[in-house]
């Protein structure tokens, strides 16, 4: 799989510049290339698709978070580390998308996730997960608690 065969869409974040009622963002991620591999990696052994608490989101920082840095976005199996999917994207886009989140769930019930990510096959929505956590690295891999999106009481 290739990152173009992924693009990503991002709604319900600009509630934040405009301090209006806050809405759950939320990611659509839609994938052109062959389905069949995509499938197979948001797949478990049992033959079921991956639950969300299966799943893992990150950005991985290609530069110091001070320059204009570019990122790549994963999406991966929390146990086996796999990757399901990545696709680039510009890192203040992505850091905005978390600040949405943060603030969504300061509001938001204690049981809700603060996103949503949605996966489409060639527009065809497979899978959509109700996500907590977001987790930033810089360009070294190391975690940026301040810029990730982590709720409380959970420890990394």
């Amino acid at each position: 799989m290739r990152r173009e065969h992924f693009t990503l869409d991002v709604n319900n974040v600009d509630w934040v510049e405009t301090d209006s009622e806050p809405s759950k963002p939320s990611v659509a991620i839609n994938f052109t290339g062959p389905a069949t591999m995509l499938r197979e990696r948001l797949t478990g052994p049992d033959g079921e698709l991956l639950e969300a608490g299966e799943t893992d989101v990150a950005l991985r920082l290609q530069k110091p978070l001070d320059t204009d840095s570019a990122g790549v976005v994963s999406v991966t199996n929390r146990v086996t580390g796999e990757f399901i999917l990545e696709l680039n994207e510009d890192a203040d886009d992505v850091l905005s998308f978390i600040q949405a989140a943060r603030g969504y769930g300061e509001e938001a019930p204690e049981d809700d996730g603060r996103y949503e990510v949605e996966i489409s096959l060639d527009g065809d929505d497979f899978v959509t997960y109700d996500k907590r956590t977001f987790l930033v690295y810089d360009d070294e891999g190391d975690l940026l608690r301040q810029h990730s999106l982590i709720p409380s009481g959970v420890e990394l």
